[in-house]
């Protein structure tokens, strides 16, 4: 079960994010909560997000543009992350024999 926290638990949990940074950082998609009859929500990887932009915004001065294009590709590499264990699981359940002939057709590659 997915628990959501509102912007006060957000702001309190990640002590350096204040409400204005966390408005500048919805505004600009950085973060996407879920709307509830309460407002905005947001999940524990959001939490994880707002962390991680705070560190990017504080230790090398990332803003607007430039967050949005290393957030993008984290994204991106969390994705492709995804994909390959996929594929891993899928070559792991096929039989030894052509599980070999992968990995000698990868370190061929």
């Amino acid at each position: 079960m997915t628990r959501y926290y509102s912007e006060e638990q957000v702001i309190t949990t990640v002590g350096r994010l204040t409400r204005s940074r966390l408005t500048t950082y919805v505004k600009h998609e950085f973060l996407c909560p879920a709307q509830s009859e309460n407002g905005p929500v947001f999940t524990a990887a959001d939490l994880a997000r707002a962390e991680l932009i705070c560190d990017l915004d504080e230790e090398f001065g990332l803003r607007d543009e430039a967050m949005g294009v290393v957030l993008s590709l984290i994204d991106q590499l969390h994705g492709v992350r995804g994909e390959l264990r996929r594929v891993m699981a899928a070559i792991e359940s096929q039989p030894e024999d052509l599980r070999k002939r992968i990995i000698a057709a990868l370190q061929e590659a």
